[in-house]
């Protein structure tokens, strides 16, 4: 099993988005020194919610300031970026970081980015099998072409190759992993389709995630994927951790800070079409992600990642740990997911 943070760069009440940034970059070289497999960064546009614009970028600090955990972006809006100027992101970083780069990827929301990066309301309905294509294209072959009704354009050679050995490395690579955010039924096909793993969200109960992970290795096989790769794939489960010496004391630091920022950061989104939207209960939504996850002492949260993994068939998870949203009280999550969990989980 391997355990990773999920980090938001949530901006709490009261907080600057330095701060929120600050305690980002802090929380994941607590989760290297703690011992933990990875890193997984949001990306976000005009919210409080999460202030990290660009989750490729920060990758890349947190690339050259570590040495052995894996940083990941969950995810990079697709519609949000030219699927060829992320592929050579995504190869950039892939070789240069000796191969500890991951890329999720996934379609967003119907938000006002559409309208301010100029991909439109149809980039997000209809434009990401397309554009998901075309990213893989690149990651994968030497030249590559546009032939899409969106993306356009003659036969270019691909520089860097993602394919080549990354630093520090002397056989040809596959190129960076790519992780695809699923939702829905159909991004769940599209996904086994291509033979990515999944991303699934926090707000996923393991009944749930168990009946897309049931349905993305029906397709799968029905695309042709061998049965070893179909039972392998690695897919990934994001939840909340919060550890305390009592199921109390964790579920009372999250109820005290994480309503305030959900209300904030949410109330912030813009549609793009003025759609309504139905917001959740910031109160009721913290308690369900932290009945949900593991919210409590070290037994219990290890309990409950051990459940999950048996109910789905999931073995990596990306936990969101800033909850608390306090620096000190972040890297002692941190501190402790690694210290006091991960032992009874070997």
């Amino acid at each position: 099993m391997r355990i990773g943070t999920f980090v938001l760069a949530a901006q709490f009440p009261g907080q600057g988005p330095g701060e929120a940034l600050h305690r980002s970059v802090r929380s994941a070289e607590a989760a290297e020194a703690a011992g933990l497999d990875s890193v997984w960064l949001a990306e976000h546009h005009f919210v409080p919610y999460g202030v990290c614009p660009s989750a490729v970028t920060l990758a890349a600090l947190l690339l050259g300031r570590t040495r052995t955990i894996r940083v990941g972006t969950a995810v990079s809006v697709l519609p949000n970026h030219h699927p060829v100027a992320l592929g050579e992101q995504a190869a950039l970083l892939h070789l240069t970081s000796g191969g500890r780069f991951s890329l999720g990827v996934g379609r967003g929301g119907p938000w006002v980015d559409l309208e301010v990066f100029g991909g439109g309301l149809d980039a997000y309905e209809n434009g990401f099998p397309e554009a998901l294509g075309l990213l893989l294209d690149w990651l994968r072959k030497p030249r590559v072409a546009g032939r899409g009704e969106r993306f356009g354009f003659r036969e270019v050679a691909v520089v860097p190759r993602a394919d080549e050995p990354p630093a520090g490395g002397v056989a040809p690579s596959p190129g960076p992993e790519v992780v695809v955010a699923c939702t829905s039924p159909k991004s769940v096909r599209l996904a086994a389709r291509q033979g990515l793993p999944m991303l699934l969200g926090m707000h996923c109960g393991d009944e749930e995630k168990a009946e897309m992970v049931a349905l993305w290795r029906a397709a799968a096989r029905e695309a042709g994927h061998p049965p070893e790769a179909v039972e392998g794939a690695a897919h990934v489960s994001a939840g909340v951790a919060q550890l305390a010496d009592s199921p109390g004391d964790a579920l009372e630091t999250l109820v005290k800070t994480m309503p305030g920022w959900l209300r904030q950061g949410l109330d912030a989104h813009v549609t793009v079409d003025d759609r309504r939207r139905v917001m959740r209960d910031p109160v009721a939504y913290t308690e369900l992600l932290c009945a949900m996850h593991p919210v409590g002492p070290p037994r219990l949260a290890a309990d409950r990642l051990a459940a999950t993994s048996e109910r789905t068939g999931i073995t990596r998870f990306a936990l969101l740990v800033e909850g608390s949203g306090d620096l000190a009280a972040t890297e002692e999550n941190v501190r402790r997911l690694g210290a006091d969990v991960l032992p009874l989980l070997a």
